[in-house]
């Protein structure tokens, strides 16, 4: 009898241990990719006027910022890219401040809302404007920085009752060879700006928002996230490391409670393909809390870093109530509260 009972708590150990094996990392993975809210889902409400307008200006942004490949192997393209950024932000009435890096080949280029009664925590949103290899870079990433361009247009007003500073900077060498370098624009900008000794709230990274298919099964995701997420490609996600996870939390119930838009977002360890696939990487060095708001890029774009990302292919309509949405977020003050 007691062999019996031997073997039979054996058994159980084992049996136990084998549960163990598999929830642990299904605990795990629930918990990195539980967000608030619910997402919007049925039909799309009718465009408002202001939508309309926001999507005419936001593809004439894509079509003067990514008529051409530019980036540090197409100088004349990249800096035509960038002056047309300085001017647009000029225009808005910003006094537009340059960070040049690399030898000056390369320049980040920055705005803010700054409080009158001293520095308090900042929101950075920011978004990489010189283009992969030798594609024009409509999607990725001309829309991110059209998005960028209307925040700031949108939020000017802000100015005389900011409570902490929000900068937008549009930041250079985020493509390859430079990713995840010392050379990378954003990388150089979150060292400096950690550096100062600012608080940073937050920085939102604007990558690759302009592409939506309703087609089931449009949607992809590195293993093992398809388990968990729509396969229409039809919402936004706001993407970070586990690291950031508050933050990402945070930014997704904000839009949610405000956005009348598809949505997802979520957290994983930076080995999970694309989690740290743009700016909010160099942030997330730097000790900061990041995220990315994208489209997912490659994982729904055929066009990703093809020369056939070009304005044409940009659903201008929706990118325009996504941009709404983070508008709201940003005027609500959601994040800017501890």
């Amino acid at each position: 009898m007691r062999l019996w009972f031997r073997a039979h708590n054996a058994r159980l150990i084992a049996f136990a241990l084998v549960v163990a094996l598999f929830a642990i990392p299904v605990i795990a993975l629930l918990w990195m990719t539980a967000v608030p809210g619910k997402s919007y889902a049925g039909p799309l409400s009718p465009r408002t006027a202001k939508e309309t307008e926001l999507a005419q200006r936001l593809r004439r942004h894509v079509e003067a910022i990514a008529r051409e490949p530019h980036n540090i192997g197409h100088p004349e393209a990249f800096e035509r890219s960038a002056r047309y950024i300085e001017t647009t932000l000029a225009g808005f009435g910003y006094q537009v401040a340059t960070q040049r890096f690399d030898n000056g080949r390369a320049r980040n280029i920055e705005v803010a809302l700054l409080p009158d009664d001293g520095p308090g925590p900042s929101l950075v949103i920011g978004a990489h404007y010189d283009s992969a290899f030798s594609a024009p870079g409509a999607n990725d990433n001309g829309s991110g920085v059209a998005a960028l361009l209307e925040l700031a247009r949108m939020l000017a007003d802000l100015k005389a009752e900011v409570g902490a500073p929000i900068r937008f900077v549009f930041f250079a060498n985020e493509e390859p060879p430079f990713f995840q370098t010392d050379y990378m624009g954003s990388r150089v900008y979150a060292e400096r700006l950690r550096a100062s000794g600012e608080k940073v709230r937050g920085m939102w990274s604007l990558e690759t928002l302009g592409y939506y298919d309703d087609r089931p099964g449009s949607q992809h995701y590195p293993f093992p996230l398809g388990w968990l997420y729509p396969d229409t490609g039809n919402f936004i996600a706001f993407v970070g490391t586990t690291g950031s996870r508050d933050f990402v939390r945070r930014s997704v119930a904000a839009f949610r409670a405000r956005a009348a838009f598809p949505s997802v977002g979520g957290t994983a360890p930076g080995f999970v393909q694309g989690i740290d696939w743009s700016d909010h990487w160099a942030f997330e060095q730097a000790g900061f809390p990041a995220l990315m708001i994208t489209d997912t890029a490659p994982f729904r774009y055929p066009r990703y870093h093809s020369t056939a990302d070009t304005s044409d292919k940009l659903d201008y309509a929706r990118l325009a109530r996504v941009v709404t949405g983070l508008e709201a977020v940003v005027r609500s003050g959601a994040l800017q509260r501890p």
